[in-house]
């Protein structure tokens, strides 16, 4: 039974977009690994920007300086 978890910032990405993901994400391990649809299960973690941190600073403030 695969297990795919998928961390995105949560900055607006709608319930359309992530049921894309999840199905985009469960047709691949279909094709590229042959694994079941039915038993493959896909899990999206929204992370506030202020948890989110890259090169010593929060997605926060690189946003508000541009990055």
């Amino acid at each position: 039974m695969p297990y795919v978890n998928i961390k995105i910032t949560n900055e607006g990405v709608t319930p359309k977009k992530k049921a894309e993901l999840i199905q985009g994400v469960t047709k691949l391990l279909q094709n590229v690994l042959g694994k079941n649809p039915q038993t493959t299960v896909v899990i999206i973690d929204e992370i506030d920007t202020d948890n989110w941190g890259i090169g010593g600073e929060t997605v926060t403030e690189r946003r508000k300086q541009g990055q």
